[in-house]
């Protein structure tokens, strides 16, 4: 027996081989790759089973048959390999209908020009037998078509080796000590699978036959191994790579020697001041220049085995950092790896926190004293008005004309006990709707002279009351941009309080000067003025306290909190001056509106 048997059964056996990885391909068909790889292995079994009947094949016509056989694989062998390579490298992108459609016409053409070579013979330009071996062997006269055939086979060829050698280099940049299996492997089946057909084209060794099918059985062999030991299919470089670039985390992984290695798409933000093409193999001591806390990490961690975890800020962005070794084989650290993770937001939100128990304690304990103040300036009046109503009730009694004259003294003092307590209340609902968050904030452009004027004209009969002359020279067309509300509220609680305490006959002057884009109001006054020790607690957060005007008038002491509150709020600023028995002026500023025909935006936000 000669020895084509022996090879032809080597080829049969391995072709019913290749069942087992087609089956593998169909389990994981779900993944693109998968498919293109059973696709390929259904092209080497035609190309496989087809040489191995031919090798004992006794006739010209049955050697051609099985040629025939072949053929239905061998010119879609590369483009689906080509594929795979695509799929393999991560250029998915690339596989379009279109493109795939243009790397068709070689393998169609080979096709055609296969099966219809006994019309013009520019496949083959004669067939014969040999017999030289001890067994026929079919002799191939290649025509120019066939090598055709041959040049966009290679070239496919050079396409995938490059995206396969370029892809084996990126990743060892990453890995220099271990390399990476599955890209070598695939590598080793690439070359197995095109560089037997190039030594039988070109006739160096003059085999006599075919080694093509063979070198198919050896890659079919590396591929099994990568298939089964390394997953090669199924956890391709691809996949990895795609999900390091999809890590929401910065990650930047360093050689052992500190230099920069690789690094996802999140750690861009860090590596800005760098260009691109400078990034890879830049020392730590650079490209973390900016950054000495995680310099520090990088330099001084020594134990290889301790994984470092911190919290740091850098710039304006708060991190989570996480630092350790890459190890490899025998455990042996061969690189480093930061982990960034952005905790701004719950930084900031933690903060948002702390402020707001801060202010809620502080409001809690501002309550708590404004209840003790309320419960003695509430309770005082009203226990005067049932005493007087006591005193009214007992006098109507008795109807005659002194009588009703007392009763009308009596009628006076009720008056203007129920109007204290009146403004008493009216200040306690304005300042808890403020702390309550029920206040509208909507700033327009205001005529800040027409606002003064109108609130003079509302204050009308208490300055009368107490004979004060006021005077303002605001002038109409000065314009501020501040909520009308507020604006108004503001200006009615510092003149009421100019008023309170000024004596009678006393003199209040209001005032404004324009400075860079605000406008300065004054309100001065010839009242008691304000001892040193009150001054202290004006304006300030504390509970301030209630002091009775030059009348008599009461408060709550609310009023200048409300508008120091307001004017904050408005974006201006509120302070005094004042002398002891000359008199006080307040002073407070707005954002100035030189032009009263634009048209602002009208903002509204619940005060919280």
């Amino acid at each position: 027996m000669t020895y084509n048997f022996a090879l032809s059964a080597i080829l049969i056996m391995f072709t019913f081989g290749f069942m087992i990885l087609l089956n593998y391909s169909w389990q994981n068909r779900e993944t693109p790759i998968s498919v293109s790889y059973g696709l390929g292995v259904i092209a080497a079994s035609f190309y496989t089973f087809g040489y191995a009947f031919q090798l004992v094949g006794t006739t010209v016509e049955q050697m051609i048959f099985w040629i025939h056989v072949q053929y239905l694989g061998i010119p879609f062998s590369p483009l689906i390999w080509v594929i795979m390579i695509l799929q393999f490298t991560g250029h998915q992108r690339l596989i379009t209908k279109k493109n795939i459609a243009i790397l068709s016409i070689g393998p169609l053409s080979s096709l055609t020009f296969h099966f219809t070579n006994e019309w013009h013979h520019l496949f083959y330009r004669s067939m014969a037998l040999d017999y030289s071996q001890g067994f026929p062997l079919i002799v191939l006269d290649r025509g120019p078509l066939f090598y055709l055939h041959i040049t966009y086979i290679y070239s496919y060829y050079l396409v995938g080796i490059y995206l396969l050698i370029r892809m084996y280099l990126k990743a060892a940049r990453i890995r220099k000590k271990e390399g990476n299996k599955q890209i070598v492997l695939m590598m080793i089946g690439s070359f197995c699978i095109f560089i037997p057909p190039f030594i039988h084209s070109i006739g160096v060794f003059n085999i006599p036959i075919d080694i093509s099918p063979f070198g198919l059985v050896i890659s079919g062999l590396f591929y099994f191994w990568g298939t089964y030991q390394f997953n090669m299919l199924n956890l391709s470089p691809l996949v990895m790579k795609k999900v390091f670039e999809s890590i929401h985390d910065a990650v930047l992984i360093f050689e052992i020697d500190n230099t920069l290695r690789s690094y996802n798409n999140s750690a861009d933000i860090l590596l800005k001041p760098f260009p691109d093409k400078k990034r890879i193999g830049c020392p730590a001591s650079q490209i973390l220049l900016p950054f000495p806390a995680l310099l520090k990490l990088i330099e001084h961690q020594s134990d290889p085995h301790n994984v470092t975890i911190r919290s740091m800020q850098l710039e304006d962005r708060y991190y989570h950092v996480q630092f350790s070794y890459i190890h490899g084989r025998h455990n042996k650290p061969v690189g480093k790896m930061l982990i960034l993770h952005d905790i701004t937001e719950s930084v900031r939100y933690e903060e948002s926190l702390v402020q707001q128990s801060r202010q809620l304690t502080e409001l809690n304990m501002f309550k708590d004293k404004m209840f003790n103040v309320i419960a003695h300036d509430i309770r005082d009046p009203l226990a005067v008005l049932v005493n007087l109503m006591e005193l009214v009730e007992e006098d109507m009694q008795e109807a005659d004309l002194i009588k009703r004259q007392g009763s009308q003294e009596l009628l006076e003092g009720m008056g203007e006990q129920i109007n204290n307590t009146f403004q008493l209340v009216e200040g306690l609902l304005e300042w808890f709707h403020t702390q309550r968050g029920g206040m509208l904030f909507n700033p327009v452009i205001r005529d800040l002279g027409d606002a003064v004027q109108k609130t003079m004209t509302m204050m009308n009969v208490k300055l009368n009351s107490k004979q004060i002359n006021i005077n303002s020279t605001i002038a109409k067309d000065v314009y501020v941009y501040a909520d009308k509300d507020m604006l108004d509220l503001i200006i009615r609680n510092l003149l009421s309080n100019a008023v309170k305490f000024t004596e009678i006959g006393g003199v209040i002057q209001l005032s404004s000067e324009v400075l860079q884009d605000k406008v300065v109001v004054a309100i001065r006054d010839t009242g008691q003025g304000i001892s040193v020790d009150e001054a202290s607690c004006l304006l300030q957060d504390e509970f301030p306290i209630s002091k009775r005007g030059t009348a008599g008038e009461q408060g709550v002491g609310l009023g200048l909190s409300i508008c120091r509150e307001f004017v904050h709020l408005n974006g201006g600023d509120i302070w005094f001056d004042s002398s002891l028995g000359v008199g006080t002026t307040f002073y407070f500023s707005l954002p100035i509106a030189s032009n009263p025909a634009i048209d602002k935006t009208v903002v509204k936000e619940e005060i919280v």
